[in-house]
């Protein structure tokens, strides 16, 4: 039973590889392209790149762990291999979902219409802003890169002189779930901030709509066109982000209940995030989707 359910869900996370690497590749190949053809680079098509490009890096961590932690679990668990695999994870991680927060920043800052002077600036300063922010997430990365490499030595510390490591998956279930944990705890600030620029996104078109609705125009314009774009972009962002924490959350559990199944589902269900956004991102940006067809 145990060797089926293992089996399926290496074929989910292959497949979530695979039309992952399809999806985000070719948001980084049609704007190296575009760049390329006029030597410049939108600040959208920026962020695009970036967030793809980390998010070709967390599935390839993904799989890595996944096969690493069922046919090389015993090597997996030493030093060097253990912290490569969790500073891969938590870098990629890290970048993915606080450029995924950046993006919705953008449409906030590009799209929203409010008579706030402090929006106004940041309205106008949105390159310096987005910049401070990236800047600014890294003191949140180099926390969690030492919080993590101390839980490694100390794990490491517990293990030492034992000759007889386990190769059984249970060794990383045991190590992955207070990882796991506080890597959740990071990414819960970048998620509240996409979440309120979506309720102020939501805001702003209400607010437009009643304008429109003032003058007797019709509700269906640009800027309300632009308003339902980016909120479909948002919300995805936020859902699919949803799915993996509670990915995340589950895979916990495996530390708490010193079950491998936890980690394993937890594993195969994050990989829906970083393989499945790439397309909603497409479809939501007239270039890529242009270069699709």
């Amino acid at each position: 039973m145990e060797s089926a359910v293992q089996i399926a869900l290496t074929i989910i996370i292959v497949a979530g590889f695979i039309i992952g690497s399809l999806g985000n590749g070719f948001i980084v190949l049609t704007n190296c392209i575009d760049w390329t053809n006029r030597r410049k680079l939108s600040l959208v098509d920026q962020i695009l790149t970036g967030l793809a490009l980390s998010r070709i890096g967390l599935l390839w961590e993904i799989l890595v762990n996944w096969f690493g932690s069922l046919y090389y679990s015993a090597l997996l668990m030493r030093g060097p291999g253990l912290r490569m695999i969790a500073f891969a994870w938590i870098i990629t991680n890290h970048f993915s979902i606080w450029l995924a927060t950046i993006l919705s920043i953008f449409y906030l800052l590009r799209i929203a219409n409010f008579s706030s002077p402090f929006f106004l600036y940041l309205k106008w300063r949105v390159k310096k802003l987005i910049l401070m922010i990236l800047l600014g997430s890294l003191v949140f990365l180099f926390l969690n890169l030492i919080h993590i490499n101390v839980y490694i030595n100390d794990w490491m510390h517990v293990y030492e002189g034992n000759t007889t490591w386990n190769s059984r998956t249970r060794d990383s279930a045991t190590f992955s779930g207070p990882t796991i944990l506080t890597v959740t705890m990071f990414t819960l600030i970048p998620f509240t901030v996409a979440l309120v620029s979506f309720l102020l996104l939501i805001f702003s078109l209400w607010k437009h709509l009643n304008r429109m609705q003032l003058h007797s125009k019709r509700p269906r314009d640009s800027r309300t066109k632009a308003h339902i774009n980016a909120l479909k972009t948002v919300i995805s962002f936020l859902l699919l982000y949803s799915t993996f924490f509670l990915a995340l959350l589950i895979a916990s559990l495996s530390h708490t209940l010193q079950n491998k199944l936890y980690l394993m589902f937890g594993q195969a269900i994050g990989t829906v995030y970083p393989s499945s956004h790439s397309f909603i991102l497409i479809l939501g940006n007239s270039k890529l989707r242009q270069a699709s067809l």
